[in-house]
């Protein structure tokens, strides 16, 4: 079998994965996650495990590595791949019993079309129309796969689909009123986008109310060592026995944490909430807002093209712009990322980085608000430099040039999550990585210096959470509570953290493994070529190989090897 069967199928029973990838063939239709869809989704994948099995061997040895056979490298994975989906529809912990997930999916295929250039704008309204009307069955469907689980759903996942459906109805009125306000098409087609945003409106107002109904429980959030054994070995790619794991995890939190205080307390900069406060004091004015992210953004590249950190393509712009009018109200509601990674297929000439819109705040208090928000250190840390500029961007770019069709895919931002488990130590380990790599060039002042610092401890509660609460030795509320002892979070902001844990099990501890393998693997080279070793060549080539499992690049690229130019 040849991976272009895979790639068709991952496309057609993913649709929405799809538009965000670039490929338009299924933007008029939402996936069946009805029982009887989804069964036949886990009958289509077992085939494709059996011809990937059949084509030739699956085995990721040295020598397929040494030789770069893209093609088994490529089966290899896209079996993985296969693998953990079927498990996953097995666990009941997906599609089969988070309601999330599907108010997710319905809602960003639709905001897949809403936001994103990729065609004219009368042509992605008439798909939206399609796939606006699609949503009405696609609900029917995925709530008799709930019934069907025959289990109480995890009280947190009930409360976040109910504020995403509270985001969806928003979206479904003014939204998509504002959007067909925002150029000049047929009174028809018009007509068409707003029957279909009627009837799937009342088809989520009818859901969530259901949901608000439904029998729920509060523990019992894990999927369990096995699954998440087979997300390490099979997605990560890393064999470190997962009790070993657990226990660096755990160790390492303790190190990084008595660090953030010494850090702290050498420079007298007082405890971590002084320091938030301090931080958020530090804010542009409103009238400099937007120009603030690209101001930093060019300091950014600047210095890593000055110091030869990374090559830095020219053709790979970005810009900072406010949330579209007409997804500003239901973002909130959603998981609307500002930085969505740009569809490794489309051809847009510009990348947009969305932001708040400073000018729809209603008052001054609202505004201080939001500006000590978005300070002058979330800008530079998060939406420059983990984001926008050396991190994720960059990373993006090197991954759409891969030589791996499943490097060039696997970290692409879904309705949900990543297209593709086995993407994230590479997308997330690079962010995190490279924001260290400007801390080592001095990009970072001393307050921003120990909010990185203060990163690290939050990275590696998320790997003690993650482990503790799918192995059963944590309970969702002592989880909340050791995102608040450890990072100082308000139990708002645990209760998310561990939400999102507790529906994407060995996701959470992606960015803490990343970084790990990705120094270990630096170190490994400057200690092999000494003085030879030059650090825009090692990153150049590491970024090469796209969202690959970091495991498996350090395998591709091994010191011994080198990378001296």
């Amino acid at each position: 079998m040849s991976l272009d069967s895979f790639f068709e199928s991952y496309y057609r029973l993913r649709p929405v994965n799809a538009t965000f990838t670039g490929v338009h063939d299924f933007d008029d239709r939402l996936p069946d996650w009805s029982p009887e869809g989804l069964d036949s989704t886990a009958t289509e994948m077992a085939l494709l495990q059996t011809a990937l099995q059949s084509a030739g061997p699956l085995s990721l040895g040295d020598d397929v590595l040494a030789r770069r056979d893209w093609d088994q490298i490529d089966r290899a994975l896209a079996h993985a791949f296969l693998e953990i989906q079927i498990a996953e529809h097995e666990s009941g912990h997906f599609q089969t019993g988070n309601p999330s997930l599907a108010i997710g999916e319905a809602l960003f295929g639709v905001i897949s079309l809403m936001t994103r250039p990729f065609a004219d704008l009368e042509w992605r309204m008439e798909h939206a129309a399609k796939r606006l009307a699609a949503i009405p069955t696609f609900l029917a469907g995925a709530e008799r796969s709930w019934s069907r689980a025959g289990r109480e759903t995890p009280a947190a996942w009930i409360e976040r689909a109910l504020r995403e459906c509270e985001g969806g109805r928003k979206l479904l009125t003014t939204g998509i009123d504002r959007w067909l306000a925002s150029g000049d098409i047929a009174t028809s087609l018009a007509d068409s986008v707003r029957r279909s945003a009627d009837s799937a409106a009342n088809a989520l107002l009818a859901t969530a109310e259901r949901l608000a109904t439904q029998p729920t429980r509060d523990n019992d959030y894990g999927v369990g060592d096995a699954f998440f054994s087979l997300l390490l070995e099979r997605g990560h790619c890393y064999a470190r026995p997962l009790a070993e794991l657990r226990d660096s995890a755990s160790s390492q939190l303790d190190t990084e944490r008595r660090a953030l205080h010494e850090m702290a307390h050498a420079a007298s900069l007082g405890s971590w909430r002084d320091i938030q406060a301090r931080l958020a004091n530090l804010h542009p004015e409103p009238e400099e807002f937007y120009g603030a992210f690209g101001e930093t953004w060019r300091a950014c590249r600047t210095l890593a093209v000055r110091r030869q950190i990374v090559t830095w393509p020219e053709e790979w712009p970005i810009r900072y712009v406010p949330i579209p009018a007409w997804t500003r109200q239901a973002a909130p509601h959603l998981y609307y990322l500002f930085y969505r990674s740009p569809a490794p297929f489309d051809k847009v000439a510009i990348h947009d980085y969305t932001v708040p819109a400073i000018e729809d705040v209603e008052d001054e208090q609202s505004e201080e608000r939001l500006l000590r928000t978005w300070n002058d250190s979330a800008i530079k840390l998060n939406h420059v430099v983990h984001h926008g500029a050396i991190g994720h961007h960059v990373q993006n770019y090197y991954a759409y040039q891969a030589p791996s069709r499943i490097g060039q895919i696997a970290a692409v931002d879904c309705a949900s999550r990543l297209g593709m488990f086995c993407g994230g130590t590479m997308a997330e380990g690079w962010a995190c990585y490279a924001t260290a790599v400007m801390d080592e060039l001095g990009f970072l002042s001393e307050f921003e210096r120990v909010s990185e610092q203060h990163t690290r401890v939050r990275l590696l509660t998320r790997a003690v959470v993650d482990f503790g609460l799918h192995s059963g030795e944590l309970s969702f509320d002592t989880a909340t509570s050791t995102f608040v002892d450890a990072c100082g979070m308000s139990p708002e902001q645990a209760r998310a953290e561990v939400t999102k844990a507790s529906m994407f099990p060995g996701t959470a501890m992606m960015y803490w493994l990343g970084v790990e393998q990705i120094q270990a693997l630096r170190a490994a080279h400057e200690s092999a070529l000494g003085d030879s070793f030059r650090l825009r060549a090692f990153h150049d080539q590491f970024l090469s190989f796209g969202s690959l499992p970091v495991a498996i690049i350090a395998r591709l690229m091994p010191a011994s090897t080198g990378v001296a130019r």
